[in-house]
């Protein structure tokens, strides 16, 4: 089995594992802010060329949706990330996204909330390019499709952030194959990329990465290992425990060395909450996983 560590995304040639950021920046994360730049630096340090961040990766200080001293928090912290790490800034490919917001109800029950109006979309794309630091965004995600606001009025807010130059290229997030094909019709070329869940645990039953081939999209895979915030059976991963016992590895490397291999444009981004799991993930790209293996490890499994 052969496929090609790199692919291209939003004009940028780097490896297909990227990192995702929201185990830093929402509940969970590191109570050191340090250790958490930390982890991204051993990311960069390792090869990884894609953090994966959004305006919504940040925790609500008090009921309702936010307050300013941690809004942000998420593209802050690659920002700094960044500035503070001596490797070449230049070739990392920085993803944020527009369109949800966190929740906090009057029990401390985190939660999600989508806000895709396109007011809204586009003054909060405005803010992740100043916390960012940037002129211009690599690429911006919707992140869902809001049910109270039409699609096409979503998409149409990405092409006007594309072409006033606030953002170089768009994806989409958390759809399905109806709204792909209504952000191609709409966005043509400026759309490049669509993140949906992909792991043992979700194997897309829309066949959205088929979609993704067909019209020549990248597809991005979020919560590659399952997600740490909600419950799921770790008995879909017990084939992955089997192939990892014969590679002397971790079943989570082999979990992501078996998404690689589905489509030669996919990208996962496995979150990290220190530098050792990030360490892990990345040797990934470097497990060549056999035919018979990848074989027994399709077969869909009863939950």
């Amino acid at each position: 089995m052969n496929y090609r560590n790199t692919a291209t995304l939003a004009g940028y040639e780097i490896p297909r594992l990227g990192m995702g950021t929201m185990a830093l920046a929402i509940e969970g994360r590191p109570a050191d802010r340090d250790e958490a730049i930390a982890t991204i630096h051993k990311a960069l340090d390792l090869g990884v060329r894609y953090l994966d961040t959004a305006w919504s990766y940040y925790l609500p200080s008090k009921p309702g949706t936010g307050e300013p001293q941690d809004m942000g928090y998420g593209e802050y912290l690659v920002r700094d990330a960044l500035a503070s790490w001596n490797g070449p800034k230049d070739e990392v490919l920085v993803a944020t996204k527009t369109g949800w917001l966190r929740t906090l109800d009057e029990q401390g029950h985190y939660g999600w909330q989508a806000d895709a109006r396109p007011e809204t979309m586009i003054a909060n794309a405005k803010e992740s390019a100043r916390r960012l630091g940037v002129d211009t965004l690599d690429l911006l995600y919707s992140h869902c499709n809001d049910p109270q606001v039409p699609y096409e009025e979503q998409m149409e807010a990405l092409k006007q952030l594309v072409d006033e130059g606030v953002a170089k290229a768009v994806g989409i997030s958390r759809i399905g194959n109806e709204d792909i094909e209504t952000a191609h019709r709409i966005l043509g070329s400026r759309l490049v990329a669509v993140q949906n869940q992909f792991s043992p645990v979700h194997r897309d039953p829309e066949h959205t990465m088929e979609t993704c081939e067909r019209l020549g999209l990248a597809f991005v895979c979020w919560s590659p290992l399952g997600g740490f915030l909600d419950p799921f059976n770790e008995h879909l991963f017990d084939r992955f425990r089997e192939i990892a016992k014969a590679h002397d590895c971790s079943y989570q490397r082999v979990t992501l060395a078996w998404e690689l291999a589905q489509y030669p444009q996919l990208f996962t981004i496995p979150s990290a909450r220190n530098p050792r799991e990030i360490e892990d993930s990345f040797q990934a790209v470097r497990l060549m996983l056999s035919n018979s293996e990848l074989d027994y490890l399709n077969e869909t499994q009863a939950e």
